[in-house]
């Protein structure tokens, strides 16, 4: 696994030496961010089931001006943390260990892109979504990243969410909300 593109561009990451966590592909993540754009350059961003980190390291790599990981396992976390060391941009990233959506009230800044890889298992996307909405987490016009298996159908709108686009690649798809 590696930075895709920016000034990170090529550097390997840490990553797990079991299957217990799933990161975003290097095909998938080229994607996302290839869509996202300028989009990405001095954003907040928050990377929730950050798993290794990849996706908020991409973003700080591509101009992202800060990067929240949020994950309930320990191990992600450190992985995030070595690799964020790896990058040289600890001062950028803030890793907090909590269970989402439940976890998410505690007190954090808007963000302006969040992405989130959860579990393709995962059975709770729509109070994900209502989180975010109902805690302020998302800036005006914020943008909200949801990774699934492709045979996983979100809604149409989720609070004041509307989706406005849905790609997919191989066995994995990206639902965008806005």
């Amino acid at each position: 696994m590696r930075i895709i593109a920016g000034d990170f561009k090529g550097r390997r990451l840490f990553t797990p030496r079991n299957r217990d966590i799933r990161p975003t592909s290097d095909r998938v993540r080229e994607s996302l961010f290839s869509i996202l754009g300028e989009r990405v350059r001095n954003a907040q961003f928050l990377d929730l089931f950050c798993g290794v980190g990849a996706c908020g390291i991409e973003a700080l790599s591509r101009g992202a001006a800060h990067a929240t990981f949020v994950d309930a396992s320990r191990e992600a976390l450190d992985l995030a943390r070595r690799n964020l060391a790896l990058c040289c941009v600890e001062i950028n990233g803030m890793l907090i260990q909590a269970h989402i959506p439940e976890d998410l009230r505690q007190p954090m800044p808007p963000f302006h892109l969040v992405f989130a890889d959860p579990p393709y298992t995962f059975p709770a996307y729509e109070a994900l979504l209502e989180v975010l909405v109902k805690n302020r987490l998302l800036l005006p016009d914020a943008r909200v990243i949801i990774e699934t298996s492709r045979f996983r159908s979100l809604p149409d709108q989720v609070s004041s969410l509307c989706k406005i686009d849905h790609r997919v690649y191989g066995d994995t798809a990206l639902s965008f909300f806005s």
